[in-house]
């Protein structure tokens, strides 16, 4: 990675806040964070406009667009994270997980399976999407808000992998999953 982030010592404000925010999650400031604390204000935008689709959709959602989208784009970052934060917020386990890296979503519920193909598709094809793929989400019950806070969100994840995909940030050495998980999701992004 060519950018130089800021030091943790003498940190202040959003960038205190980022760092802070890792350390009481995770233990350590995670390498894509000191990454975006480089431009605080872009983040804390960033921050802004998950906040402002998270709402409509859940957590759960959020998280399968996220992943769908990590997918396609073969981000281990987002990857290895959101795994680690779809366990945490019980939206899939570990079996899930290994599955979902090899393209089996039997471990989400089908509403979540909609949003993850969707999202896939948006990330590896977007100019080939149709109505037919938003009718799809409609079919199992999401609302125009939902759709398109589900759109917003996979978008969200598209900025924010291929920024880290194309700064060469380094993944993190301690990656809090199962190994076999990580390693799943690493081949899956074609880490190894």
């Amino acid at each position: 990675m060519i950018i130089t982030p800021p030091a943790r010592d003498g940190a202040s404000g959003h960038v205190a806040e980022m760092y802070e925010e890792d350390i009481s999650g995770d233990g350590f400031i995670h390498t894509y964070t000191a990454a975006m604390a480089v431009n605080p204000e872009a983040h804390e935008a960033f921050m802004a406009l998950v906040r402002a689709v998270v709402p409509s959709i859940g957590v759960r959602m959020y998280e399968a667009a996220t992943l769908g989208a990590a997918r396609g784009i073969g981000s281990a970052h987002c990857l290895i994270a959101h795994a680690r934060k779809s366990l945490k917020a019980g939206v899939v386990d570990e079996a899930g997980l290994r599955g979902f890296a090899e393209d089996d979503d039997s471990g989400f519920d089908a509403a979540e399976q909609a949003v993850i193909r969707y999202a896939e598709k948006l990330s590896t094809a977007p100019a080939s999407m149709t109505d037919a793929d938003s009718q799809a989400l409609r079919a199992v019950g999401f609302t125009d808000r939902q759709i398109l806070d589900i759109t917003l969100a996979a978008g969200l994840r598209n900025h924010f992998s291929r920024s880290l995909l194309a700064l060469a940030v380094p993944l993190d050495d301690d990656l809090q999953l199962d190994a076999e998980v990580a390693a799943a999701l690493m081949r899956r992004a074609g880490r190894i």
